[in-house]
């Protein structure tokens, strides 16, 4: 006999829920997520938050909620809709913090779905538009880059696959053609072609390394290669959903792309931060 998963009761054979009960835990739940993100949002309510979802879950009985796991997934709800312009607010930031301490919400089980890092990303942002750099980024690691005087580390990626525009030439229509002999030591040779180029382009992996974007440069270190980027020197900006790409102000310059996780912040960090030179 199998055991139904949210009431420890028998499931039946091959079985382990019963479906009344997934349909009551899914309700529950919801009912309680949805509570904890608008007080995490919000502020209002806090104090019987817990009251509120101690009532929810007893009413679900025998079906076991996870209070706790409301209280995350609330945060990390609350989080997505604060999120959904790609800036958090300073009054914004003390509710959500306040809400995580108040209920001992450690930043590892924030951080479960990325939800954490987001909020610093988020918050990072804010600080550069308002005072043109950011002290969020804690860095407990040796740097390899050399930085200039004057300028400042805002935010450091590592594990960052660097990737590269290359140019191949191939010559295509190229024939031997046919030797004809017209006396005695003498050939003619007929058809002969020599061709013409073809120049096709591809997206090539460098190196993998680290990526530092500072209040002047963008830095890469890797073992094969390392360099660095003023922002003077950038002609635009591409985002992706994962990574950006940057081109250069050089003659024949191939667009260079970095995959650092989350597209959307490097690509306002390294814009906001180029505007301010």
């Amino acid at each position: 006999m199998g055991t139904c998963r949210f009431c420890d009761c028998n499931a039946g054979f091959f079985r382990t829920e019963h479906s009344a009960c997934q349909q009551k835990y899914e309700q529950g739940m919801t009912q309680m997520v949805t509570a904890a993100a608008n007080v995490a949002r919000t502020g209002s309510g806090i104090d019987t938050l817990g009251q509120q979802l101690s009532a929810v879950a007893a009413t679900a009985a025998p079906v076991r909620l996870n209070t706790h796991e409301a209280l995350i997934r609330g945060w990390e709800q609350a989080v997505e809709g604060i999120l959904s312009d790609n800036i958090i607010t300073a009054t914004e930031e003390a509710q959500i913090m306040m809400y995580a301490q108040r209920f001992g919400l450690s930043q590892q089980e924030l951080n479960t779905n990325g939800a954490f890092t987001k909020v610093a990303y988020g918050c990072a942002l804010r600080d550069i538009l308002n005072t043109g750099t950011t002290s969020r980024a804690v860095i407990t690691f040796q740097l390899p880059f050399n930085m200039l005087k004057g300028e400042s580390l805002v935010w450091c990626f590592r594990d960052v696959p660097f990737f590269e525009e290359k140019t191949l030439r191939t010559m295509v229509g190229r024939s031997q053609g046919v030797s004809v002999r017209v006396m005695r030591g003498v050939y003619y040779r007929m058809g002969a072609s020599r061709g013409y180029p073809v120049e096709t382009s591809k997206i090539e992996h460098v190196d993998t390394g680290m990526l530092g974007v500072t209040t002047h440069h963008i830095y890469f270190a890797g073992p094969k290669k390392s360099f660095r980027i003023p922002y003077q020197k950038v002609v635009s900006f591409s985002p992706y959903s994962d990574g950006i790409s940057v081109c250069r102000d050089a003659a024949n310059a191939k667009p260079q792309t970095f995959i650092t996780g989350e597209g959307w912040f490097i690509y306002n960090l390294v814009m906001n931060l180029s505007q301010n030179i």
